[in-house]
């Protein structure tokens, strides 16, 4: 991936993320909601957004996921005054699956009794 490709996604996800939280005033979204990637598209038309956030059913992830692209309008029009780009790309809100299993991971770790190791000398 080149620097340009970087950049860009670097720029969108940390504006994104500064929108949702910041500037979308919406009881729906979780305040511990962030954004874990965006990735443009090499034509800079469209942009994966990944989203990450604690939640304890799908219909409830994916009613946030629809009020994140329902909000796109406004989103897109709030990153286009941050960001400098010929075009500001379509936005596709992805729930990030990765972070969700990790906690479960870490959850079931954690319930583990392993006996500690004793230092061998």
């Amino acid at each position: 991936m080149s620097i340009r490709f970087e950049r860009a996604n670097s720029q969108i996800q940390k504006n994104i993320g500064y929108i949702i939280q910041n500037r979308l005033n919406d009881p729906r979204i979780d305040p511990m909601l962030y954004v874990s990637e965006a990735s443009v598209s090499p034509d800079f038309k469209t942009c994966k957004v990944k989203i990450s956030f604690d939640y304890n059913s799908e219909s409830q992830a994916n009613e946030i996921i629809k009020v994140l692209q329902n909000s796109e309008g406004f989103i897109k029009h709030e990153l286009a005054n941050m960001v400098k780009m010929p075009q500001v790309p379509k936005l596709i809100f992805i729930l990030d699956k990765g972070t969700k299993a990790t906690q479960r991971i870490n959850e079931i770790l954690s319930t583990l009794n392993i006996p500690k190791e004793e230092d061998e000398e």
